[in-house]
Protein backbone atom coordinates (compact mmCIF):
# COMPACT_ATOMS: atom_id res chain seq x y z
CA UNK A 1 0.00 0.00 0.00
CA UNK A 2 1.63 3.21 -1.18
CA UNK A 3 0.09 5.45 1.44
CA UNK A 4 -0.26 4.61 5.11
CA UNK A 5 -3.76 3.98 6.40
CA UNK A 6 -3.46 6.82 8.91
CA UNK A 7 -2.34 9.21 6.18
CA UNK A 8 -5.26 8.47 3.89
CA UNK A 9 -7.76 8.44 6.75
CA UNK A 10 -6.69 11.92 7.74
CA UNK A 11 -6.38 13.27 4.22
CA UNK A 12 -10.00 12.33 3.57
CA UNK A 13 -11.52 13.36 6.84
CA UNK A 14 -11.41 15.99 9.49
CA UNK A 15 -11.51 15.94 13.20
CA UNK A 16 -12.33 19.02 15.07
CA UNK A 17 -13.16 20.52 18.43
CA UNK A 18 -12.64 23.22 21.23
CA UNK A 19 -12.73 24.34 24.97
CA UNK A 20 -15.14 26.94 26.34
CA UNK A 21 -18.39 25.28 27.33
CA UNK A 22 -17.44 21.91 28.77
CA UNK A 23 -20.02 22.02 31.50
CA UNK A 24 -22.80 22.65 28.99
CA UNK A 25 -21.85 19.57 26.95
CA UNK A 26 -22.26 16.96 29.68
CA UNK A 27 -24.42 14.11 28.37
CA UNK A 28 -27.91 13.85 29.81
CA UNK A 29 -28.92 10.63 31.55
CA UNK A 30 -28.98 7.81 29.04
CA UNK A 31 -31.77 5.27 28.81
CA UNK A 32 -30.47 3.54 25.71
CA UNK A 33 -27.46 3.64 23.44
CA UNK A 34 -26.56 2.58 19.93
CA UNK A 35 -23.71 0.21 19.13
CA UNK A 36 -21.69 0.00 15.93
CA UNK A 37 -18.57 -2.13 15.50
CA UNK A 38 -18.46 -2.62 19.27
CA UNK A 39 -18.50 1.14 19.96
CA UNK A 40 -21.42 2.59 21.91
CA UNK A 41 -22.97 6.04 21.53
CA UNK A 42 -25.69 7.42 23.83
CA UNK A 43 -29.14 7.95 22.35
CA UNK A 44 -29.41 11.45 23.84
CA UNK A 45 -27.18 14.20 25.18
CA UNK A 46 -27.60 17.80 26.31
CA UNK A 47 -25.72 20.87 25.06
CA UNK A 48 -26.64 24.00 26.99
CA UNK A 49 -30.44 24.21 26.75
CA UNK A 50 -30.56 21.93 23.71
CA UNK A 51 -31.58 18.29 24.00
CA UNK A 52 -29.97 16.36 21.14
CA UNK A 53 -30.91 12.95 19.83
CA UNK A 54 -28.83 10.45 17.94
CA UNK A 55 -29.64 10.93 14.25
CA UNK A 56 -27.44 8.23 12.74
CA UNK A 57 -24.21 6.26 13.03
CA UNK A 58 -21.79 5.10 10.39
CA UNK A 59 -18.55 3.30 9.70
CA UNK A 60 -15.87 4.77 7.46
CA UNK A 61 -13.76 2.19 5.65
CA UNK A 62 -10.47 2.65 3.83
CA UNK A 63 -10.20 0.75 0.52
CA UNK A 64 -13.41 -1.07 1.45
CA UNK A 65 -11.43 -3.33 3.82
CA UNK A 66 -9.85 -1.40 6.69
CA UNK A 67 -12.08 0.11 9.36
CA UNK A 68 -11.03 3.73 9.84
CA UNK A 69 -13.51 4.99 12.42
CA UNK A 70 -17.11 5.01 13.54
CA UNK A 71 -19.10 8.22 13.93
CA UNK A 72 -22.39 9.42 15.40
CA UNK A 73 -24.36 12.59 14.60
CA UNK A 74 -26.61 14.33 17.13
CA UNK A 75 -29.32 16.86 16.24
CA UNK A 76 -32.48 18.17 17.86
CA UNK A 77 -35.51 15.97 17.27
CA UNK A 78 -37.21 18.41 14.86
CA UNK A 79 -34.08 19.11 12.77
CA UNK A 80 -34.16 18.11 9.11
CA UNK A 81 -31.15 16.66 7.23
CA UNK A 82 -30.88 19.91 5.24
CA UNK A 83 -30.42 21.81 8.53
CA UNK A 84 -27.15 20.13 9.45
CA UNK A 85 -24.96 23.02 8.23
CA UNK A 86 -27.34 25.70 9.50
CA UNK A 87 -27.63 27.67 12.73
CA UNK A 88 -28.64 24.72 14.93
CA UNK A 89 -26.98 22.81 17.79
CA UNK A 90 -25.21 19.70 16.59
CA UNK A 91 -22.53 17.27 17.60
CA UNK A 92 -20.39 14.79 15.70
CA UNK A 93 -18.54 12.12 17.68
CA UNK A 94 -15.81 10.03 16.06
CA UNK A 95 -13.97 7.06 17.57
CA UNK A 96 -10.82 5.88 15.81
CA UNK A 97 -9.41 2.42 15.13
CA UNK A 98 -5.90 3.62 14.18
CA UNK A 99 -3.15 5.79 15.62
CA UNK A 100 -3.12 9.17 13.86
CA UNK A 101 -0.66 12.03 14.47
CA UNK A 102 -2.00 15.52 15.10
CA UNK A 103 -0.43 16.85 11.91
CA UNK A 104 -2.61 14.53 9.81
CA UNK A 105 -5.71 16.08 11.33
CA UNK A 106 -4.35 19.53 10.56
CA UNK A 107 -3.82 18.59 6.92
CA UNK A 108 -7.18 16.84 6.60
CA UNK A 109 -9.10 19.71 8.17
CA UNK A 110 -7.49 22.33 5.96
CA UNK A 111 -8.02 20.29 2.81
CA UNK A 112 -11.58 19.28 3.70
CA UNK A 113 -12.68 22.84 4.32
CA UNK A 114 -10.98 24.04 1.14
CA UNK A 115 -12.97 21.47 -0.88
CA UNK A 116 -16.27 22.83 0.36
CA UNK A 117 -15.97 26.63 0.45
CA UNK A 118 -15.10 29.30 -2.10
CA UNK A 119 -11.79 31.12 -2.14
CA UNK A 120 -13.03 34.27 -0.40
CA UNK A 121 -14.59 32.28 2.41
CA UNK A 122 -11.47 30.18 2.82
CA UNK A 123 -9.32 33.30 3.12
CA UNK A 124 -11.66 34.82 5.69
CA UNK A 125 -11.65 31.64 7.78
CA UNK A 126 -7.89 31.04 7.74
CA UNK A 127 -7.14 32.52 11.21
CA UNK A 128 -9.88 30.41 12.78
CA UNK A 129 -8.85 27.30 10.86
CA UNK A 130 -5.33 27.79 12.23
CA UNK A 131 -6.69 28.25 15.76
CA UNK A 132 -8.74 25.07 15.48
CA UNK A 133 -5.83 23.10 14.01
CA UNK A 134 -3.71 24.07 17.00
CA UNK A 135 -6.10 22.12 19.24
CA UNK A 136 -5.33 18.71 17.75
CA UNK A 137 -3.37 16.04 19.60
CA UNK A 138 -2.14 12.63 18.49
CA UNK A 139 -4.83 9.94 18.51
CA UNK A 140 -4.50 6.32 19.62
CA UNK A 141 -6.93 3.46 18.85
CA UNK A 142 -10.05 3.90 20.99
CA UNK A 143 -9.67 7.66 21.35
CA UNK A 144 -12.67 9.81 20.54
CA UNK A 145 -12.95 13.34 19.18
CA UNK A 146 -16.20 15.28 19.55
CA UNK A 147 -17.09 18.27 17.42
CA UNK A 148 -19.91 20.31 19.00
CA UNK A 149 -21.54 23.48 17.72
CA UNK A 150 -23.75 25.61 19.96
CA UNK A 151 -25.18 28.81 18.40
CA UNK A 152 -23.84 31.89 20.12
CA UNK A 153 -20.93 29.98 21.64
CA UNK A 154 -18.96 28.41 18.80
CA UNK A 155 -17.48 25.06 17.85
CA UNK A 156 -15.82 23.00 20.56
CA UNK A 157 -13.28 20.23 20.04
CA UNK A 158 -13.11 17.64 22.81
CA UNK A 159 -10.86 14.61 23.10
CA UNK A 160 -12.17 11.72 25.18
CA UNK A 161 -14.64 14.09 26.84
CA UNK A 162 -12.02 16.71 27.72
CA UNK A 163 -12.53 20.12 26.06
CA UNK A 164 -9.60 21.35 23.97
CA UNK A 165 -10.93 24.74 22.86
CA UNK A 166 -13.69 26.72 21.15
CA UNK A 167 -13.62 28.55 17.83
CA UNK A 168 -16.40 31.15 17.27
CA UNK A 169 -18.63 31.75 14.28
CA UNK A 170 -21.51 30.04 12.52
CA UNK A 171 -19.58 30.37 9.26
CA UNK A 172 -16.64 28.43 10.68
CA UNK A 173 -18.94 25.71 12.05
CA UNK A 174 -20.65 25.34 8.68
CA UNK A 175 -17.31 25.04 6.89
CA UNK A 176 -16.01 22.50 9.40
CA UNK A 177 -19.07 20.26 9.35
CA UNK A 178 -19.07 20.49 5.54
CA UNK A 179 -16.13 18.09 5.63
CA UNK A 180 -18.72 15.38 6.31
CA UNK A 181 -21.97 17.00 5.13
CA UNK A 182 -21.04 19.51 2.40
CA UNK A 183 -21.17 19.36 -1.38
CA UNK A 184 -17.91 17.36 -1.50
CA UNK A 185 -18.05 15.24 1.68
CA UNK A 186 -15.44 12.84 2.93
CA UNK A 187 -17.75 9.93 2.09
CA UNK A 188 -21.17 9.96 0.46
CA UNK A 189 -22.05 6.69 2.19
CA UNK A 190 -21.03 7.97 5.62
CA UNK A 191 -22.97 11.19 5.06
CA UNK A 192 -26.08 9.18 4.18
CA UNK A 193 -25.72 6.91 7.23
CA UNK A 194 -25.20 9.80 9.65
CA UNK A 195 -28.23 11.71 8.36
CA UNK A 196 -30.52 8.67 8.38
CA UNK A 197 -33.22 9.22 10.99
CA UNK A 198 -33.23 6.42 13.57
Amino acid sequence: MRASVSSVICQRQLRIFSLGFAASLVPAFVVQSAEIEGVRFPDQLRMGEAQLQLRGTGLLRYRAVFKAYVAALYLEAHARPDDVLGEIPRRLEIEYFWSIPAQRFVQATSEGIARNVDGATLERLQPRIAAFNALYEDIEPGDRYSLSYLPGRGTELSKNGQPRGVVPGADFASALFAIWFGADPLSDDLRRELLAHR
